[in-house]
């Protein structure tokens, strides 16, 4: 018997949310401080955005079964979107103008530690 289409969404939705709390740890692990968890505006979506001094990570999850699988379903159209609600977010911060943005990707596989790519895009 298949899993019904609501089913299998609601499996996806939540191996994503576990893939995000592993990311956010793994950063957490590295010395950064998760500032917003699944940032959304009307521009996109941002899954992690975390802090280290003055360096802001803006960092999309990937869940996959390889790490070349993960970064190549970072398509251009999300990008762009990341980067418009980070425009956003970035405008809302009083120390904007000290600021330095980093574009990350976090590839999480089955039963491996989540790897980091920094400065993905």
């Amino acid at each position: 018997m298949k899993p019904e289409p609501d089913q299998k969404r609601l499996k996806a939705l939540r191996r994503g949310s576990l893939a995000e709390y592993r990311a956010a740890l793994s950063l957490v692990l590295k010395g950064y401080r998760i500032v917003a968890f699944r940032y959304r505006t009307k521009l996109g979506e941002i899954d992690i955005i975390a802090r280290k001094g003055n360096l802001v990570a803006c960092v999309e999850v990937k869940a996959r079964r390889s790490l070349e699988d993960s970064v190549f379903a970072v398509s251009d159209f999300a990008q762009r979107r990341i980067r418009a609600a980070s425009d956003l977010w970035l405008t809302r911060q009083r120390d904007s103008a000290a600021l330095s943005i980093r574009y990350d990707i976090i590839s999480v596989t089955p039963w491996r530690w989540p790897v980091h790519l920094p400065d993905a895009f």
